[in-house]
């Protein structure tokens, strides 16, 4: 490997398998020379594996509420603990609708599903971002990563409230990000991945059309979750300290396309074969 993380240190948020992104993260990170700690919520704790991905990475868990402040003030007091001092990167890989879990669609939200929607997805985001600058925990040049999704920008099918929790999602790091980087240079960007078959994407009905539909329009096809984890440690490295406030897409190109050949072969075969029956 490269040693790009070589001594820094850093908190990686949402690692529950080997199929999450988070988990991902971590593994590249540790690779690359990096010390962190994880931390997942209790509940997601207990049906997960992340006491796995702490011992091979050499590490600590300390379980938090993203959504409660005192839990986080918790996580970053005990994480610069741990290290002896502050840290160099946070990894926020935390999002969770329970309107697309129980189905509801977007023109019949539950409001109350709606505000755990924004609270889990996008406002723990700058919770964390708030806690972490009052305490100081970022050392100058940190980088702050999030995670969103294309359908911030554009409507995508049953994506539903997740798409209002990405979009605010990405406004916090762009006005988070002028704060902190203003302040203590601290750099904040969110990722907009190609759709992953992670344990939450696996439960997403229709993901694996989705997957086809984005692999056929993207020039480069989609990004994996290895790529993902590779992507990421650029923006924790030093290589990027110059970036912030932005969305960067992820996605082999599908956020710039139109329609792709691949995708228009489909959808013709598709109209030949409906003329065909009809």
């Amino acid at each position: 490997m490269y040693n790009l993380l070589k001594g820094k240190k850093g908190l990686i948020f949402g690692a529950l398998n080997d199929k999450s992104l988070a988990w991902n993260v971590a593994e590249r990170a540790y690779e690359e020379g990096a010390e962190f700690v994880l931390t997942n919520t209790p509940l997601s704790m207990r049906f997960g594996e992340i006491d796995e991905l702490a011992a091979k990475c050499n590490t600590i868990v300390v379980p938090a509420d993203a959504t409660s402040v005192p839990d986080l003030e918790n996580l970053l007091k005990k994480t610069m603990e741990h290290f002896g001092g502050k840290i160099d990167f946070i990894l926020h890989s935390v999002a969770m609708s329970l309107n697309v879990r129980k189905g509801r669609k977007y023109d019949d939200l539950d409001y109350g599903f709606l505000n755990k929607t924004l609270d889990i997805s996008a406002v723990s985001f700058h919770k964390l971002l708030q806690v972490a600058k009052k305490l100081d925990a970022i050392n100058e040049w940190g980088s702050v990563v999030a995670l969103s999704y294309v359908a911030a920008q554009k409507t995508l099918y049953r994506y539903n409230d997740m798409a209002d929790a990405k979009a605010m999602l990405e406004s916090i790091a762009r006005s988070f990000g002028y704060i902190y980087g203003r302040d203590k240079k601290i750099r904040i960007n969110t990722i907009s991945q190609s759709p992953t078959l992670t344990t939450a994407g696996s439960g997403v009905k229709g993901i694996d059309g989705l997957m086809d539909f984005t692999e056929r329009m993207s020039p480069l096809g989609n990004a994996t979750a290895e790529e993902f984890a590779d992507y990421c440690i650029t923006l924790f490295s030093d290589m990027t300290r110059k970036v912030t406030m932005q969305n960067l897409f992820h996605d082999g190109g599908f956020s710039s396309m139109g329609m792709s050949y691949n995708a228009m072969a489909m959808y013709q075969q598709s109209l030949d074969n409906t003329e065909t029956n009809d």
